[in-house]
């Protein structure tokens, strides 16, 4: 695998993603130790939780013989679907800011925003990674569009996770639940105007953000 990931030109991402989450983790612990409070420790899990979608995808690429199984493709890209929103997720962390603290509120903010940018990263690299396998099997234009399609439904998820306090793996414990609420929403739109209002919102930002960072990375030096 360490063979692999030299191949592919992997190393460098990998490195620098483990030194942004190393260094989001020393300031929340820094944050802990210096206020003798627990605030924020969470963000240490949301960002767990952005990773997983970035290792799967990371896996699909690097590994030929599960890419050479369209069954199990398909069963990695559906895990990596059902964890995606925990990605983008962490932007709504920035609701938990507060002016009166234990720290100023530039120290929080930089704080969460050190997570959500990593988070984000997380995010936006595994959906570049996605792209990348489902073009051997779809022309671009489809790709494309499917990105688009996935940034409104993990905007869609982080909703549901966000205001309806489902997670992940809700899918396994509470199923039914779980698809009444979605099914609710999908067949009375007009009934759940926060929901739509916030899934096209976010959606939208969702791509400005990922758009530019595409047109960012293929942007070259031409001096």
């Amino acid at each position: 695998m360490i063979k692999r990931i030299k191949e592919s030109g992997r190393l460098e991402e990998i490195v620098w993603m483990g030194v942004f989450t190393l260094f989001c983790f020393g300031v929340s612990l820094f944050r802990f130790f210096y206020t003798d409070t627990k605030v924020f420790l969470f963000l240490n899990w949301n960002l767990f939780l952005a990773f997983v979608p970035w290792a799967i995808a990371t896996l699909m690429v690097l590994s030929k013989r599960l890419r050479s199984s369209k069954i199990m493709l398909a069963v990695l890209i559906a895990v990596w679907l059902l964890f995606f929103p925990n990605a983008p997720y962490i932007l709504t962390d920035l609701f938990h800011l507060r002016l009166n603290s234990s720290m100023p509120v530039w120290f929080d903010l930089t704080l969460i925003l050190s997570f959500a940018w990593t988070g984000l990263l997380f995010g936006f690299l595994s959906l570049w990674d996605i792209e990348s396998v489902l073009r051997k099997y779809l022309k671009n234009g489809w790709v494309t569009a499917i990105s688009v399609f996935l940034l409104f439904l993990g905007s869609f998820g982080i909703y549901i996770g966000r205001y309806l306090r489902w997670n992940s793996w809700d899918i396994m414990t509470s199923p039914f639940q779980l698809m009444y609420d979605i099914g609710d929403r999908l067949a009375n739109p007009f009934s759940h105007p926060r929901t739509w209002g916030m899934t096209l919102s976010m959606g939208l930002f969702l791509n400005i953000l990922y758009f530019s960072f595409k047109m960012i990375r293929k942007r070259k030096n031409v001096l």
